[in-house]
C-alpha cells in the first residue's frame, strides 16, 4: 500500500496505457514530463524498480529501462546503493530562462477588467489587526467559557461528527430548530426551522439576499453611512444603489420614496444602525412595512441587536411582517467570527430560491461547529453568554466614553446604547482616512467613516472598537490617539470645533 500510495503522486503516470506496446518508451516520456511540470522536484526520490514495476503491472525490466534512459538524459541520479532521484540541479536553469523571458517580454497578459474591482474590495474590507480599536474582537474575557469546550470535546468524539456525505444546504435541522425557537424568544421573529438557513456569517446571507432578489439593473435602497460589504455586494451584483442618508430615527423612508421610488428591495440595520448606532424608529419601520405591500422587500441585518445596554433590546422588524422581510443573524459577534456561521431566515415563498442559491455557492458549513452551536443553544447556555458579555462590553464602554472624557475631553461621541463600537466626530478639515493611518502606525486601530458614505454626505469619524479589550488596553488606546492627534494635526483639547451637520446626529 505505501508504495502505490507513492505513485498516485505522479500524476503523469496515469497517461500510460498498458494495453499497447512502448511501454518504456511511455514511461520515460511520462516521468520526463512530471519533472519538467514540477510534479517532481529536484532531489526527490523515485520508487524502486520493483515497487513501481509492480504498481504499474509491468516488468521490473521495463522500467529499469526507462529510468537508464532518464539518467543517461541527466533527468534522473542514481549513487550505488542509493535510492533514483530527480536531477538535484535540473530545474535551476529552466528558472533561470523563464525568468529571464518574462523580465524581458512584452507579452505579460493584463488582468481580466473585473479583477481591479474585486482587488479593491478586498482592500477595503480586509480585517484590522487585533489592537485596540479594532471591530468585533470577542476574546479574553468575553470568549466562550468552559461549557462550550465541553459541548465542542463531546461532539468532536462522537458519532455525529463524524466525516460523511453532503450536507443539507439548508443546515443542520437541530441548529435550525434552535435558532427558531431563540429568534421567537429573544427577537419576536416568527419562523419554523423551515424558514432558516445557515450561512457563513452576515456577508454571505447579504449576498444570497442581492442575488435572490435583484437582477442587474434593479434599484434598491441602503443606508448612508452603511457598512462597506453591503454596498461592495450590490455593486458587484450591477444594482442601482440609491443611498439614503440617516439621521436620529435611522432610515428617511418618506426620502427614499421621493428620491427613488422604483427600488425592489430595502437593506437597513434597524436595531443598531451600522455605523451610526441609532435605532429605526417605530413609526419608520411601519412605514419601510407598508412600502412592502406594493411589492417590495426588506433584508434586515439584525446587526449587534443583543449588545444593548439600557433597556431590552428592540424586536426585530421581522415580526412586523414575515412574509415581504429577510431577516440576517451572526453568530460571529456574540460568539467568535472564527466560526463563520450566520443565519438567513426568509419566507416561505422563497425558501427553494435562497436553498439554491446556497447550494451554489458551498454544499454548507462545516457540521462540527454546527452540531456545538445546537448543543449549546439547547441547553441554555447561549442565552446566558449573551448576560454575561453583555455585561462586560457594558463596562468596557463606560471605561472607554471615560477616557475620551478625560484625554479629549471635546471629542463628540455619537449618542448610542449598543453594539461593540463607538463613533467619535472629528473637528472640521480634518481627514479622518489620515487620521485613521496615522493611529494604525501608532498601534491602534481605527476605522474611518468617511470611506462608508456617498460623495453626497461628507462625514469624518472614527470607530472605536471596545469588544476584546480590557479597561487597560482601551484607555492607553486614547492616550495613543491623543497623542496622534496633537503630533500628527496639531490638535490640542480642549477647543476641538465639531461640525455642524454631524452634530446635528448628536442631537
Amino acid at each position: 500500500m505505501p508504495r502505490r500510495q507513492l505513485l498516485i503522486e505522479i500524476p503523469a503516470l496515469g497517461a500510460i496505457d498498458r494495453t499497447r506496446g512502448g511501454i518504456g518508451r511511455q514511461l520515460a516520456e511520462a516521468l520526463r514530463n512530471a519533472i519538467s511540470r514540477g510534479e517532481l522536484a529536484a532531489g526527490e526520490r523515485l520508487p524502486s524498480t520493483r515497487a513501481l514495476a509492480e504498481s504499474l503491472g509491468v516488468s521490473r525490466g521495463t522500467v529499469t529501462e526507462a529510468y537508464e534512459q532518464l539518467m543517461a538524459e541527466g533527468c534522473l541520479d542514481a549513487q550505488p546503493g542509493a535510492s533514483t532521484r530527480v536531477a538535484a540541479m535540473l530545474h535551476e536553469p529552466d528558472a533561470a530562462v523563464h525568468r529571464s523571458s518574462v523580465e524581458h517580454t512584452d507579452s505579460i497578459p493584463s488582468p481580466p477588467k473585473a479583477a481591479a474591482r474585486y482587488a479593491a474590495i478586498a482592500e477595503r474590507l480586509a480585517p484590522l489587526p487585533s489592537i485596540p480599536f479594532s471591530i468585533a474582537v470577542p476574546e479574553g474575557a468575553v470568549a466562550m467559557d468552559d461549557h462550550w469546550r465541553r459541548l465542542n470535546n463531546r461532539v468532536r468524539v462522537s458519532q455525529v461528527a463524524a466525516p460523511s456525505g453532503y450536507s443539507d444546504p439548508s443546515g443542520l435541522l437541530t441548529l435550525r430548530e434552535a435558532i427558531a425557537d431563540y429568534l421567537r424568544k429573544a427577537r419576536a421573529v416568527r419562523c419554523g426551522p423551515e424558514n432558516i438557513i445557515i450561512t457563513e456569517g452576515a456577508q454571505q446571507g447579504l449576498y444570497l439576499a442581492a442575488r435572490v432578489l435583484l437582477s442587474p439593473g434593479d434599484a434598491a435602497w441602503a443606508e448612508d453611512p452603511a457598512y462597506p460589504g453591503l454596498t461592495s455586494v450590490l455593486e458587484e451584483r450591477g444594482i442601482e444603489v440609491q443611498r439614503i442618508a440617516v439621521d436620529s430615527q435611522g432610515f428617511d423612508v418618506a426620502r427614499a420614496l421621493e428620491m427613488c421610488p422604483a427600488a425592489k428591495a430595502a437593506f437597513v440595520t434597524p436595531s443598531h444602525q451600522y455605523p451610526m448606532g441609532m435605532p429605526l424608529s417605530m413609526p419608520r419601520r411601519l412605514a419601510l412595512i407598508e412600502w412592502t405591500k406594493s411589492g417590495g422587500w426588506i433584508v434586515e441585518d439584525d446587526y449587534d441587536s443583543e449588545l444593548r445596554y439600557s433597556g431590552q433590546p428592540f424586536p426585530a422588524m421581522q415580526g412586523l411582517d414575515n412574509s415581504r422581510v429577510i431577516y440576517l443573524g451572526t453568530f460571529s459577534k456574540v460568539l467568535a467570527p472564527s466560526l463563520r456561521l450566520g443565519y438567513v431566515v426568509v419566507p416561505d415563498c422563497l425558501v427553494k430560491s435562497f436553498v439554491g442559491a446556497r447550494a451554489l455557492m458551498g454544499r454548507g458549513s462545516p457540521l462540527t461547529e454546527q452540531h456545538v452551536i445546537a448543543a449549546y443553544m439547547k441547553e441554555g447556555y447561549f442565552e446566558t453568554h449573551i448576560r454575561r458579555i453583555r455585561a462586560i462590553y457594558g463596562e468596557r464602554r463606560r471605561a472607554l466614553i471615560d477616557a475620551l472624557k478625560v484625554e479629549l475631553p471635546e471629542l463628540r461621541i455619537q449618542p448610542a446604547d449598543q453594539g461593540m463600537h463607538i463613533v467619535a466626530w472629528l473637528p472640521n478639515g480634518l481627514d479622518d482616512v489620515a487620521v485613521a493611518k496615522a493611529a494604525n502606525k501608532a498601534g491602534v486601530a481605527l476605522r474611518a467613516l468617511s470611506p462608508m458614505c456617498s460623495s453626497n454626505l461628507p462625514l469624518s469619524g472614527l470607530m472605536l472598537g471596545f469588544g476584546g479589550f480590557t479597561n487597560e488596553q482601551l484607555r492607553d488606546g486614547v492616550r495613543r490617539l491623543r497623542q496622534v492627534l496633537e503630533e500628527a494635526f496639531q490638535v490640542t483639547p480642549p477647543g476641538l470645533l465639531v461640525n455642524c451637520r454631524i452634530e446635528s446626529f448628536a442631537k
